[in-house]
C-alpha cells in the first residue's frame, strides 16, 4: 500500500511539474515559479505546498527556470492547450484513484499474553530435612518436580498433581520446586542429632533405706528419645536395667521405662556385692550407672546419656 502511494505521488509531482511549464508557455516568458504555485485555483493545496517545498529546495541550489519564448509566436497555442487539457484530466483520475485507496494499515503488533502465576503447589510451611525421607504434597493441578540445584538433569521425584509422595535427600541446602513454567526453592534444614531425655519417676530412692527388690517392681526411670526421624535411630543401652518399651507419645518421640536389674534372690545380690564392693559410696549407698545410645543410621550422629540407681540393701 505504501508504495502505491509513493507512485501515485510521484506521478502527480510529473504532471504538475509538465502543468507549470506548460502555463510558462501559454502565459510568457519571465514568470515566477514561486507565483504560479502559489495561486489558490492552479492545485489542491497539500500538493500546491509540497510543490512550494520543492520550488524552494530548487533555487536554494542555485538553479533557475528561466524560460525565454519568440514574442514574434502566436498569442494561442492551440496544440498546447490540448496536451494541458490532457494533463488536466490524467491529473483528476490519479486524485480520484488517491481518494479511493484505503488509508495505509497500521502494523499490527503480536499480542503477548500475560502469564497467569500459580500459586505454590507445596505448603510454605513444608520442612525438608537432609539425610533422612521427605514427604511432599502437591496440592495444585500440574505435575511437581523437584530437582537438586547442583543437578537439573533429572528430578529427585515427581509428585503428580493432587497426590503425595516420600523422597530421600542428603546434603542438600535447598531443592528446586517446579511447576508448569514455574519454579520455586524450598530450604532443606539439617537433620539435628538425636536428644535423650531422661526423668526419675519415683521418689523411693530419697529415702534413708533403698531396697532393690523395690527398685526391681517399679519403674525408676522414663527415658525420652527425641528426633524427627526416629524410624531411622538404633537405640541401645547398657548397665544394670530392665527396659520395656519403646512406646510413641503424642509427638511421635520413644519413650522407654527403666526398672533396677541387679538380683532376683538375696543370695544373689551377695554375690554380686562380693563382685562390686567398691561401688559403695561414702555414706553407706551403692551407686550403679546405666546408659542409653541413640545412634542415627543415616547421619551416623551418636548421642549417649547415662544415670544413676542408689539403694542400700537387697529388701527390707
Amino acid at each position: 500500500m505504501i508504495y502505491k502511494n509513493r507512485d501515485s505521488k510521484f506521478v502527480i509531482y510529473q504532471v504538475l511539474y509538465i502543468f507549470v511549464i506548460t502555463v510558462l508557455a501559454l502565459k510568457g516568458a519571465d514568470l515566477d515559479l514561486r507565483r504560479v504555485a502559489l495561486e489558490e485555483e492552479t492545485v489542491d493545496k497539500k500538493v500546491r505546498d509540497s510543490l512550494v517545498t520543492l520550488i524552494d529546495s530548487l533555487y536554494a541550489l542555485g538553479l533557475k527556470f528561466d524560460i525565454k519564448i519568440d514574442e514574434n509566436l502566436p498569442v494561442e497555442n492551440i496544440e498546447l492547450k490540448k496536451k494541458l487539457a490532457s494533463l488536466n484530466q490524467r491529473l483528476q483520475e490519479v486524485q480520484t484513484k488517491l481518494q479511493e485507496l484505503p488509508p495505509p494499515k497500521e502494523e499490527e503488533k503480536p499480542i503477548v499474553e500475560e502469564q497467569t502465576l500459580m500459586p505454590m503447589p507445596i505448603s510454605s510451611k513444608q520442612t525438608f530435612i537432609q539425610y533422612t525421607w521427605n514427604l511432599a504434597s502437591n496440592t495444585g493441578s500440574v505435575p511437581v518436580e523437584i530437582f537438586d540445584p547442583r543437578d537439573r538433569s533429572k528430578p529427585i521425584v515427581v509428585i503428580p498433581a493432587g497426590q503425595e509422595k516420600k523422597f530421600d535427600l542428603t546434603d542438600q541446602t535447598e531443592v528446586i520446586v517446579k511447576f508448569g513454567s514455574q519454579e520455586d526453592r524450598i530450604k532443606v534444614i539439617p537433620n539435628k542429632p538425636p536428644e535423650i531425655k531422661i526423668e526419675k519417676v519415683t521418689t523411693k530412692m530419697n529415702a534413708r533405706d533403698i531396697y532393690v527388690q523395690e527398685l526391681q517392681r517399679i519403674t525408676v526411670f522414663k527415658v525420652t528419645v527425641i528426633d524427627n526421624r526416629p524410624d531411622q535411630l538404633k537405640i541401645t543401652w547398657n548397665g544394670p536395667i530392665s527396659v520395656s518399651g519403646p512406646v510413641k507419645d503424642s509427638n511421635g518421640n520413644l519413650i522407654y521405662n527403666v526398672s533396677l536389674k541387679i538380683a532376683s534372690t538375696s543370695s544373689a545380690f551377695d554375690d554380686w556385692l562380693d563382685k562390686n564392693g567398691n561401688l559403695r559410696e561414702s555414706d553407706g549407698r551403692y551407686k550403679v550407672n546405666f546408659f542409653f545410645i541413640a545412634v542415627d543410621e543415616r547421619t551416623k550422629d551418636r548421642v549417649q546419656v547415662g544415670d544413676s540407681f542408689f539403694f542400700t540393701d537387697f529388701s527390707k
